[in-house]
Parts: structure tokens; sequence; C-alpha cells
């Protein structure tokens, strides 16, 4: 069968759930003023979506390029599942095109399963051998997306024991005020803990007492108790 976007639209959405769906549209904070506000979803769950992703493991970029501007919630993740598949056996010139294809279509990588799914096997590989300006400018960016594919993409790099663009990222986002920052900043901080807790306390100390609550104790998440309880109470 020929892979095109209609074959794989036509797949998934005999799957729609309209009961998951109501479901994932609270979750996912869809209603006026909410961080995905407008965001429509079919109603299937992740599992399943992977699952797709495997049986069109062969489709070309072009279409999961026209998969990524759908205005389905569950589409768009599988288009970046898919590209993050092509990823894994992608050659240089493979993996620079699913990088620029990525960051050229943001405004719909536009909520945070899909960036979390997404970002260090796109971005935060392509770039780790390379200049990281690129992650500085999203993390600049007026846009929360954006911001949050800086600090995730950083990931990719912790995994390898490579902190400094991820510590330096962290200092960007710590005035920031939306709530999504604050967990994924605080997520990759717990990562660089989790390798090496030294170095995410020599970044805490001098930031912990000012730095927003949520962040804070999403990176103190697997100290000991003793120590997670002098951190949230001032202490240290």
């Amino acid at each position: 069968m020929k892979e095109t976007v209609k074959s794989i639209q036509t797949t998934v959405r005999a799957l729609a759930d309209k009961e998951i769906a109501q479901h994932s549209q609270r979750f996912f904070k869809t209603g006026k003023g909410e961080y995905g506000e407008g965001d429509i979803f079919l109603g299937i769950r992740v599992p399943v979506i992977r699952k797709i992703a495997k049986q069109y493991k062969s489709m070309p970029i072009q279409e999961i390029v026209k998969l990524l501007q759908s205005k389905y919630h569950e589409e768009r993740l599988l288009a970046v599942i898919l590209m993050v598949n092509l990823s894994k056996k992608a050659n240089e010139k493979q993996q620079k095109e699913l990088y620029t294809t990525y960051l050229s279509n943001t405004h719909k990588i536009n909520n945070w399963d899909i960036i979390d799914s997404s970002a260090p096997d796109i971005v935060g590989k392509y770039l780790f051998d390379k200049n990281t300006k690129p992650l500085y400018t999203l993390a600049n960016s007026n846009s929360l997306w954006e911001k949050r594919i800086s600090i995730l993409a950083t990931f990719y790099f912790i995994k390898f024991n490579k902190y400094e663009d991820a510590l330096k990222i962290a200092e960007i986002m710590l005035p920031e005020e939306h709530d999504l920052i604050h967990k994924a900043t605080g997520w990759m901080l717990r990562e660089i803990g989790n390798r090496d807790i030294e170095t995410e306390e020599k970044f805490l100390k001098p930031h912990y007492k000012s730095m927003p609550r949520t962040m804070l104790r999403y990176a103190i998440e697997k100290f000991p108790e003793t120590k997670r309880k002098k951190y949230l109470h001032g202490e240290i």
C-alpha cells in the first residue's frame, strides 16, 4: 500500500472515540484562554498512535509534513513520532532535513506531549555536535511551545552527560511565568541531578529561593526527604 497522508488519516480516523476525545480536550486544556485553546482531539490513546507509526514507518517526509498540518492533535502527534522514527536511521543530510522541517512547523508542534515526544530526538540530536545558538533563539521566543522545545531538546544532551546548554537555558527560564515551562525546566534539572547531583545543586543553590516553586519541586523530586525539605523551607 502506498503510504500517503490520506491512507494514514483513514486508518487513524477509523479509531476515533468521542468519550476519549472529550477527556483529552479537558486534560490538554483546550478551553478558552487555556494553553491548548481550540485544539481538537479524535480520541486515540498514545500506544495506539505509536502502533500506527510502526505500520507506516516508510512514509516519506513530504507526506509526514502534510500530516503535521492536521487540525487533529493525534495526527500531529503521529507526524512527529514518524519523524523521530525516521531520525533513528537517518544520515546527516536526512537528520538536517528533519530538523529544518520540524523548526519550520513549530506552530503545529503546539502542545507539551507533541514536543516531549520529539524535541530531544530531532532538535537535540541534530544540534548535539553543532553550534547550539538555535536553542537560545527558541528559548527567547515569544512562543510558549518554542520555549519548551528549547529546554526539552537539551534532554538529548543530558543523556550524554552534557549539561552546559541545559543549565544556561534553565537560567533563561527562571523568570518565565507559565507552569509548563516551570515543569519542563525542573524536569531537566532533575535529570541532570540523576546523573550529577553536584552539578544540579551548584545551579540550585543561588536560585532555589527565587525560582518558581513548581520548577523547584520538580528539580528536587528525587532528593532524599531531609534535603528536599531543606530546599523547600529555604534552609540550604
